[in-house]
């Protein structure tokens, strides 16, 4: 079995390498040109040419524009790689009779209420980026090839910059941190996301009635405020450097940004375990692990 694995470096790509390395020979490509083959979500004439040439069984986009603010002035941008692009891949998977494997947000709600989005509510982005996003994820719908679209929220990794590493730095420059308090979501690893990603693949390549859309992501629920106080309490039982004495609560309406955030981002994940067998854990489990890889050496 052949997987096109393509945005190769980033958080979920990095993770995806090794949970994907087991299925089959593994061809991952980031932005830069391999041996002739394309992995540019600029270039969707290089992209169809290389997804033709490599024939694979499996292709797997862990690329994205993911410049949630930028995306408002660069709406073009966002549409030609979230969505366009996401559309070439589509078509070349249905042409091959391949699963298309693609990671979705969920900046797709509108973030009203308080109960956790099902994969079937009625999508209504409040910003550009999520309206890309929802384009691609109708694309590949539209396609009619065999896919696994998950929707995800509030990804980290021990790789690259996240919420948490953020929070730490900060918290030794700064005696008071003021931290958004009325978002909601549940902070889900790139890590969960390519082992669930695996394991839904190995299941799926034999049950293609398992092709749709799902939502991903961990258990439990948080606001960037309690995800930060977990981050700053863990740090103090372990470094002895921090500055940071308080973290306060704060409203959305305080920090306004060029793109409005969703209040509501909770996922219910209900189907995905159901379809695959699948128990996944907590938040606080996965951003504590992340947390000790990070700070103790």
């Amino acid at each position: 079995m052949k997987i096109l694995l393509l945005g190769k470096n980033g958080q979920v790509g990095w993770e995806l390498q090794r949970s994907l390395s087991p299925l089959g020979e593994l061809i991952a490509l980031d932005r830069h040109s391999d041996n002739g083959l394309c992995g540019d979500l600029h270039n969707i004439d290089g992209l169809r040419c290389t997804i033709r040439q490599v024939k694979p069984d499996i292709i797997v986009n862990a690329a994205a524009y993911n410049a949630v603010d930028r995306a408002e002035s660069e709406a073009d941008l966002a549409f030609a790689i979230n969505a366009l692009a996401v559309q070439a891949m589509a078509e070349e998977a249905k042409a091959l009779d391949a699963w298309l494997v693609h990671y979705s947000s969920d900046y797709v709600f509108n973030g009203e209420g308080q109960d956790a989005w099902k994969e079937a509510d009625t999508a209504n982005p409040l910003n550009l980026y999520g309206k890309s996003k929802l384009a691609g994820e109708q694309a590949v719908q539209a396609s009619g090839c065999k896919h696994l679209i998950f929707r995800t929220s509030w990804i980290y990794g021990t790789r690259g910059q996240n919420f948490a590493k953020t929070m730490l730095r900060l918290a030794q420059e700064r005696e008071v941190l003021n931290v958004i308090a009325d978002q909601v979501g549940s902070p889900t690893g790139s890590d969960l996301i390519a082992d669930v990603t695996a394991l839904a693949l190995q299941q799926a390549l034999h049950q293609t009635e398992l092709s749709g859309l799902y939502h991903l992501a961990a258990g439990g629920e948080v606001s960037w405020h309690g995800y930060a106080s977990h981050v700053i309490d863990f740090a103090r039982t372990h470094d002895d450097s921090l500055r940071v004495k308080s973290v306060n609560p704060v409203s959305s309406d305080e920090y306004p940004t060029a793109a409005r955030r969703p209040l509501n981002s909770r996922l219910n994940t209900q189907k995905l375990c159901n379809n695959f067998s699948l128990h996944l854990p907590d938040w606080q489990s996965g951003v504590t692990r992340m947390l000790r890889e990070v700070l103790i050496k």
